[in-house]
């Protein structure tokens, strides 16, 4: 005599062998997509063979009355889920797409830039230390000339010079 467990498996695959190319026919309908609509016909079956109301323990040897109805109430859920999943998948690309992407010069502005770097270590290469350091302070940290002066320790008219003296060098290495 065969176990209650194994009459369920026997069951169940009549059910499939019954109604699995009816509820694939059915789902790639509704889909529209033949791959999507065996994937979710063969995921119901897995869920009615997981479904604990129909392990023997609880329920023995069990029929279903309306099987294409119980199947279709399975195969709507796992549609929802899939829907579900697929909007979320779709929200986080819509999200991702819509980040800037990052800033990154290219290979021609990378050579200007490299060039224009080039052109200003080689102008401020030659101007004596004091102008180079007043320059420098006036056009990276923004400083004023009487705040130069006083870190320099030299009057606001020698700043001044120092200021004409490395435009004046800018000018020739532009020409």
């Amino acid at each position: 005599m065969p176990s209650a467990e194994f009459l369920q498996h026997r069951q169940i695959g009549a059910l499939y062998s019954e109604h699995h190319g009816w509820l694939n026919s059915w789902l790639r309908r509704k889909l529209g997509n033949a791959f999507d609509a065996a994937d979710l016909a063969q995921d119901t079956f897995v869920r009615l063979l997981a479904a604990p109301d129909h392990t023997p323990e609880k329920q023995g040897d069990w029929q279903l009355s309306e099987p294409r109805a119980y199947l279709t109430v399975i195969a709507k859920r796992l549609m929802a889920n899939l829907y579900r999943r697929r909007s979320l998948e779709q929200a986080y690309l819509d999200a991702l797409a819509a980040m800037p992407e990052p800033v990154a010069p290219s290979p021609e502005q990378q050579a200007i830039i490299l060039e224009t770097l080039q052109g200003i270590d080689a102008m401020l290469d030659g101007l004596p230390a004091p102008v180079r350091t007043a320059f420098l302070m006036a056009q990276l940290e923004g400083l004023g000339y009487a705040e130069i002066a006083t870190k320099l320790a030299v009057s606001e008219r020698t700043v001044k010079r120092y200021m004409v003296q490395a435009l004046a060098q800018c000018i020739l290495l532009a020409e």
